[in-house]
């Protein structure tokens, strides 16, 4: 059952495999269930809407939801074909009808592929390189991560110079630089990267990262790196900036596989 707010499209990949297994849906007509339903084979809220106002929408959506569970989906389930028989062949028909009339009309190929791609390749790599060599490679990166997590907390920001957009313009098209002075202690600048990230207002007041450009390593000495990053002004409207700095190793499959930041 998938109900909700038109069009947050109800119906996805986990209802198209569910339907071959016999899974009766009942849902707005959105997603693939717009395409999918067929009549008895499931139950479906009608595409459109009736009112602007989403509190009366919700209203007659809730009302209707009960009509058709009290009036047609319940009833379904449990009227027998004969007074003798305990199978309810209705639900029974509208399981097959499912399986026949629904669920052929879908493929998962184009799901396997991302999945193959996307994850379980990328997986199988990953676990072949961390157990070679008697895990030499994952015990490495755990001694790695154990000296950053150290000496973390002692990472000082002594000079940090961007574009102060609160009193100068920023022009479309314009080249804009920004630097950034670590103090790093016993890391060495290939462990620290540096970005500054930019971000507009989205929906609900949450700033959306649409851009990030990378800070280079511009010198270090007595453990003191220096970052500088270019950064062109391309487009026009309300941004908001701000730099951080993360552990960066080329062996890190993804940056969320570290759990440490500082912002500038």
């Amino acid at each position: 059952m998938n109900t909700p707010t038109r069009p947050l499209e109800a119906s996805g990949t986990s209802g198209e495999k569910a339907a071959m297994n016999g899974v009766m849906h009942f849902s707005v007509l959105d997603g693939w269930w717009v395409e999918g339903y067929k009549e008895g084979a499931g139950w479906a809220l009608p595409q459109e809407r009736n009112y602007d106002n989403q509190e009366f929408q919700n209203q007659l959506d809730a009302a209707t939801i009960y009509s058709m569970l009290e009036n047609e989906i319940i009833p379904l389930f449990y009227r027998k074909s004969s007074d003798k028989s305990i199978i309810p062949t209705g639900w029974v028909e509208q399981i097959k009808n499912t399986i026949a009339l629904v669920a052929s009309n879908f493929t998962t190929n184009r799901m396997m592929t991302d999945y193959i791609e996307r994850f379980y390749n990328k997986l199988r790599i990953r676990h072949t390189q961390l157990k070679e060599d008697d895990f030499a490679f994952a015990r490495e990166m755990a001694l790695w991560k154990k000296r950053v997590r150290r000496e973390w907390p002692h990472i000082e920001v002594l000079e940090y110079i961007k574009p102060d957009y609160s009193k100068t313009d920023i022009i479309l098209g314009e080249t804009y630089t920004a630097e950034v002075a670590l103090s790093i202690g016993d890391l060495s600048p290939e462990d620290i990267g540096v970005e500054m990230l930019i971000a507009e207002n989205g929906t609900d007041k949450v700033s959306v990262i649409t851009k990030r450009y990378d800070f280079e390593l511009a010198g270090f000495d007595k453990g003191i790196a220096r970052y500088k990053c270019s950064m062109l002004a391309e487009t026009a409207g309300a941004f908001n900036m701000a730099g951080r700095v993360y552990p960066r190793n080329n062996g890190l499959p993804h940056r969320q596989d570290f759990d440490l930041v500082k912002w500038l």
